[in-house]
């Protein structure tokens, strides 16, 4: 029987800064399967995070902050296909990155098997060698791959950034629900994709800053 659930309430950070030399953008399966009309598990508002998406994309760029692609990978006789249709087969048009998306030569691609990106993959090793401190994770599917990557990487105390403008799920409650305990369990940072300031913080101002809170303190 069907019944209204009320989601805990959870705070969407107004600004966040964050030091480019120590973030990484990760951008979760924004794969024509998951995004794409035609696709074999279209969720239905990817398509719509394109735009904030992108937008984070070229603040990482621009500021030199990582960035990281996921891309799910299956090949014939996936266990997975026993839990969903089949999807995201290596070498298929339903596999590949959305053109809108589409990674830089530079940037890293992680292809995974599971749904959480650090789950048998090297990413782990690259967040380390890059000295990595904060994951800006976004894309889809909110509650699946984006929720356990960004578990895996709290759990390895990566501090952890969800634009939730920039992800999607294939229903409301899902994504509200995976937001709420990222930010519950995981000590996570919600946000929006306006709200994330990719910048070096002035050394000068942070001076300033920790001296007035010495004499407030």
């Amino acid at each position: 029987m069907a019944r209204t659930v009320e989601v805990p309430q959870y705070e969407v950070h107004g600004e966040v800064r964050l030091d480019p030399a120590r973030t990484a953008l990760v951008v979760v399966d924004m794969q024509n399967d998951f995004v794409r009309e035609g696709g074999s598990l279209v969720v239905p508002d990817a398509e719509g995070t394109i735009p904030a998406i992108r937008s984070l994309l070229e603040g990482a760029r621009n500021s030199g902050a990582k960035v990281v692609f996921t891309q799910d990978t299956h090949t014939g006789g996936d266990p997975e296909w026993d839990i969903w249709p089949e999807h995201a087969r290596e070498g298929s048009w339903g596999w590949e990155i959305v053109d809108g998306l589409a990674p830089r030569e530079d940037e890293l691609v992680i292809r995974k098997v599971r749904y959480d990106a650090f789950y048998g993959t090297h990413l782990d090793h690259f967040l380390r060698l890059w000295n990595t401190k904060t994951l800006v994770v976004c894309g889809t599917v909110a509650n699946i791959c984006v929720h356990y990557t960004a578990a895996s990487a709290a759990l390895r105390w990566y501090e952890v950034v969800i634009p939730k403008d920039a992800t999607s799920a294939l229903d409301p409650f899902d994504l509200e629900s995976s937001l709420r305990q990222t930010a519950f369990l995981f000590n996570g940072t919600i946000t929006t994709t306006e709200a994330v300031r990719l910048e070096k913080e002035n050394p000068e101002a942070y001076r300033s800053k920790m001296e007035e809170a010495a004499r407030d303190g």
